[in-house]
C-alpha cells in the first residue's frame, strides 16, 4: 500500500517538476509525502516481520 502511494506520488512531483514546471513549493509536498510513506512503510515491514 505504501510502497504504491510512493511510486505515485514520486511520478506526479517528477512530472509537475520536470514536465510541467510548476513553481511554488506546493510540488515538493508531494514529494515530502512520498518520502514520508516510504519511510513508512520500511518501518511498518520490519515490525510486521
Amino acid at each position: 500500500m505504501f510502497l504504491t502511494l510512493f511510486v505515485i506520488l514520486m511520478v506526479m512531483w517528477l512530472l509537475g517538476f520536470f514536465a510541467f514546471h510548476v513553481a511554488g513549493g506546493l510540488i515538493h509536498i508531494l514529494l515530502i509525502v512520498a518520502v514520508i510513506s516510504l519511510v513508512a512503510h520500511l518501518f511498518m515491514g520490519r515490525s510486521a516481520a
